[in-house]
């Protein structure tokens, strides 16, 4: 191991000499601690380190130790059900070592080394294989089979391979390459964290499957496609973390990857205390047992924020290349951002608008490029996907600030988060006149027009639900926003001086927003919507509008409308445990009840 030495310190910014061969993104052990850092910076004959622990202690002069190592993900079995912090260190391995305040200067490895795991081959010695074949198997969780691969950069014959328990660092197969150099093969895979894991040649899919996430104003409105990008902004208090919390709990991914990156230690104790304890609905199983979580709160060391997110979406793409569906939550991004920041104004850059470096932009398309729907490289041919979702905090909730403004240009969903919305209790506070999805079919004019990129997949998707489905979605789109039109007049004039048309405007988009777009994360019904349901509801309350509409053509009041009982019960049902068929009973009380107030105004009307 090479030895230089610390000449200056600037917070977690330590900058070395004496190592000429070092090299940009080698990995630094400093101090006699042996504190670890990242070299991002090489001059003449100083190099600057960034270094992933507190550095309070320090001096000049003291030891600096090169590894020759970049800074890599650990990737093999033993991922899922565990927590790590920011660099990939299992926190549990941490606090046996330390106890619940870390300690300096800690080892620990990502994958347990004394665990054994059943190895089952799946190819035969002899046969010819290369990168990203799948050459066996072991059961990683009750309900995921982990696939080990070779390696992406080794190809060649198999001369040995081996079946039973070993650990990670056991030797499980021997490949002769071209060279006539014997590769050793373990379970266990390093890959540096900054670089993308290579994929089929023409490996990139459309993205024609959404991402089911049971959240009705999502999955209807503003569909996520498995593989693609979303972000969501929102002030202080606007729901971005329960969001994200909901999409973690109840998206239809295979693998879930929750990063929490700077955000407050309450939040992120909720997290690590309620996953344990929820089932998976599609197989009754914890929900651990799909799941990888990444602490690193805000009073853990900044520089080790900024890497987080990069060991997340190694580990993500490494799932992804098994064939699994992997959906990924960062939140938040801004304050990852702000890490980008601190380190570039310690170096000394120039800083750009809002004292970012001019590179963010850079930085951010590189995190969200990483996503994506694509073959895996190798043999058997499969098919996985990583779905990004990012929070954006914006500070004082200004979209145009340049962490949200450069996050919109590289995602194909916004969901914007409405401070007056989540103040009024109705959650989740996604503004439906200011989001938009690239992957629906269409937005509708005068909602979000300048964009005409969209696709038809998802909603041929959604029509095997329910065939009719985007005529609904489309007018229930069309009543939000004429009604948001409407209710500024009636601000002015009241709502009583508008006409029986207008009003019924006011009385179907209070029925969407109550009974439809609001949905309550606590409660035990509600909480998920499955897309028959969520399509259902959408259908009984057009369905209601086009019955009123032909009513008040007959000159019965819209007043008698409002007060049917039925109106309550539109609003209500989706709390019924009975879901579709309690959306169904409603459905035909509403249609009784305003034939009965036909016959009350001895009116005929075909509904």
């Amino acid at each position: 191991m090479r030895e230089g030495e610390v000449i200056r310190i600037a917070g977690t910014l330590v900058v070395g000499t004496g190592i000429p061969d070092i090299t940009i993104g080698e990995v630094v052990e400093v101090g006699s601690e042996g504190l670890i850092g990242e070299v991002i910076r090489i001059i003449e004959d100083t190099f600057a380190v960034q270094v992933y622990e507190p550095t309070s202690g320090l001096k000049p002069g003291d030891p600096i130790k090169g590894t020759g190592k970049r800074l890599v993900a650990e990737l093999g079995p033993g991922l899922l059900e565990n927590i790590f912090d920011g660099v990939g260190r299992p926190l549990e391995d941490l606090i046996k070592a330390s106890g619940p305040f870390i300690k300096r200067g800690i080892k620990a490895y990502t994958l347990p080394r004394d665990k054994k795991w059943e190895f089952k081959p799946t190819v035969k010695e002899g046969e010819y294989v290369s990168g990203g074949d799948i050459i066996g198997e072991v059961q990683e969780t009750v309900n995921t089979v982990h696939k080990i691969m070779v390696p992406p950069d080794v190809s060649g014959k198999l001369l040995e391979i081996a079946e039973g328990e070993y650990t990670v660092t056991d030797v499980i197969a021997k490949i002769e390459t071209e060279e006539g150099i014997i590769k050793e093969l373990t379970m266990m895979q390093e890959w540096p964290v900054r670089v993308a894991r290579p994929i089929a040649p023409d490996g990139r899919l459309s993205l024609d499957t959404p991402l089911i996430t049971g959240q009705r104003v999502i999955d209807v409105f503003f569909p996520v496609a498995k593989g693609g990008a979303a972000a969501i902004p929102g002030g202080f208090g606007t729901g971005k973390t329960i969001t994200l919390h909901q999409l973690a709990k109840w998206s239809d991914a295979d693998i879930v990857v929750y990063i929490g990156c700077g955000e407050r230690g309450n939040e992120m104790a909720e997290v690590l205390t309620d996953f344990p304890e929820l089932k998976d609905p599609r197989t009754g199983r914890p929900l651990m047992e799909r799941t990888v979580l990444i602490a690193n709160t805000s009073n853990m060391p900044v520089s080790a924020r900024e890497a987080s997110v990069y060991i997340g979406i190694t580990i993500a793409e490494y799932y992804r290349d098994m064939g699994y569906d992997v959906s990924l939550m960062a939140d938040s991004t801004s304050r990852w951002a702000e890490a980008i920041r601190e380190i570039s104004g310690r170096l000394g850059e120039m800083p750009v608008e809002r004292g970012f470096p001019a590179y963010l932009p850079d930085k951010i398309a590189e995190f969200y490029e990483r996503a994506g729907r694509v073959k895996a490289l190798g043999k058997p041919e499969r098919v996985g996907s990583v779905t990004i979702v990012g929070a954006v905090s914006p500070p004082g909730g200004d979209f145009n600030e340049p962490v949200t403004i450069h996050t919109l240009r590289f995602t194909g969903v916004f969901w914007a988060l409405d401070p007056d919305l989540a103040y009024s209790r109705h959650f989740p506070a996604i503004n439906w006149l200011k989001s938009y999805s690239l992957y629906a079919n269409q937005i509708l004019g005068g909602f979000v027009g300048s964009f005409s990129m969209y696709r038809q997949e998802l909603f041929n998707w959604w029509k095997s639900v329910q065939s009719d489905f985007n005529v609904y979605r489309d007018k229930a789109m069309e009543i939000l926003t004429t009604a948001a039109e409407v209710e500024s007049i009636a601000r002015i004039i009241g709502e009583k001086s508008l006409p029986d048309d207008q009003r019924l405007l006011l009385l179907t988009s209070e029925l969407l927003k109550e009974g439809f777009l609001r949905q309550n994360a606590f409660d035990e019904v509600d909480t998920f919507s499955e897309p028959e349901k969520s399509a259902l509801l959408l259908k009984l309350i057009i369905d209601f509008h086009h019955m009123v509409e032909k009513v008040i053509k007959k000159r019965i009041p819209i007043d008698r409308v409002i007060d049917l009982p039925v109106v309550a019960k539109i609003k209500r049902v989706k709390f019924d445990p009975r879901r579709v068929e309690a959306i169904l009973e409603v459905a035909q009380e509403a249609r009784e009840e305003l034939l009965k107030l036909a016959e009350e105004y001895r009116v005929e009307v075909e509904i």
